[in-house]
């Protein structure tokens, strides 16, 4: 396709580069906090340059005043952040069950800050298995479906559709539920353990009680929570990737 280069170009180019730059500054790996933001932006620019000979027949006429003009740029930044939004609460999952393990592990109180979300500090735990769903993202090309999804949104949400901002809202709650449940389950087989261990020193303090519990359980239960966390680490992150696969075709349609 030819593109005719005019005053309309700049027009069309903002317009991509306004829902591409702001998704990209929320959405899972592509996204991240510890990407600086103008290498993020430059990004942004080179796919809207990419995508603008596929995208213009999409984009409608050129709006006659600056009320339209302006009105068109607000509705596609409204577009990119719920896009961007809703896929940066996919990733909760690895936070849920992270905070779930380190608790039962006696780590909650080991906090750092969070690299996916800076400015928030979360469990130790959490931070790590949050960092790892980014790499794995990356090491399984999972971000391509990121960004096909980026030119998918053109044909579910064009320029000229209202705002689904209901339909938002449930989506929002129904990842937020999803990604509490997977969480849990991701941590479940520590939560089990926990039981069990708990259970063990309460029947041992009572049969024995000059024992002192208190300091026999602390270190085992760090110990053995590492050794189980270690074990079960792979089967948990075939569940988050799982997690993640499934939420991100979502926006492929």
């Amino acid at each position: 396709m030819s593109v005719t280069w005019g005053p309309d170009v700049a027009y069309y180019f903002f317009l991509i580069f306004a829902r591409l730059g702001t998704m990209l500054m929320l959405m899972p790996a592509l996204g991240e906090g510890t990407i600086p933001a103008r290498l993020r932006l430059t990004f942004a620019l080179a796919f809207a340059f990419i995508l603008f000979p596929l995208l213009v027949p999409q984009l409608g006429a050129v709006p006659q005043t600056v009320g339209g003009l302006m009105a068109a740029v607000g509705h596609e930044l409204a577009v990119g952040f719920i896009l961007g939004g809703l896929l940066r609460l996919i990733l909760t999952a690895a936070q849920v069950a992270g905070s779930v393990i380190a608790y039962q592990m006696g780590l909650s109180m080991a906090q750092t800050s969070d690299p996916t979300q800076p400015g928030v500090q979360g469990a130790i735990v959490g931070n790590f298995l949050a960092m790892l769903g980014v790499t794995l993202i990356f090491a399984t090309d999972m971000h391509h479906m990121l960004l096909a999804g980026i030119f998918a949104s053109y044909t579910y949400f064009p320029p000229d559709a209202p705002l689904m901002l209901g339909d938002a809202a449930e989506m929002a709650v129904r990842i937020v539920a999803q990604a509490f449940m997977v969480g849990t389950q991701m941590a479940a087989p520590l939560l089990v353990f926990g039981l069990v261990f708990y259970l063990g020193l309460g029947i041992l303090g009572r049969l024995m009680p000059q024992i002192q519990v208190f300091f026999m359980a602390m270190p085992a239960n760090i110990i053995i929570g590492l050794i189980l966390f270690a074990l079960l680490l792979s089967l948990m992150m075939g569940l988050y990737m799982s997690h993640l696969e499934d939420h991100f075709s979502l926006f492929l349609g």
